[in-house]
């Protein structure tokens, strides 16, 4: 029985863990910008899905420059949601 608990509870970090990661690696800086503009601009399809998530980019860049890193990575990550709906 404890076997079958520690199990499960491995198995859960392992698949909780990639989640967990990409939020870890999310940062404001102007490397990050350009791979998530970069990834926007080769969207191709859903207009209004590129047009959300190039309006959360540039609330993201207004958030860069006012120094707000927190409300930065919410928009980019807002973003990227934006650019997977669907």
């Amino acid at each position: 029985m404890l076997k079958s608990i520690l199990a499960a509870a491995a198995l859960a970090m392992v698949v909780a863990q990639p989640a967990f990661a990409d939020d870890a690696m999310m940062k404001c800086d102007d490397a990050s910008m350009m791979k998530l503009q970069t990834d926007m601009d080769a969207m191709a399809g859903d207009a209004m899905k590129k047009d959300a998530a190039m309006k959360e980019m540039d609330m993201a860049k207004e958030a860069m420059k006012a120094n707000k890193a927190d409300d930065c990575v919410m928009h980019m990550d807002m973003a990227m949601k934006a650019m997977k709906k669907g």
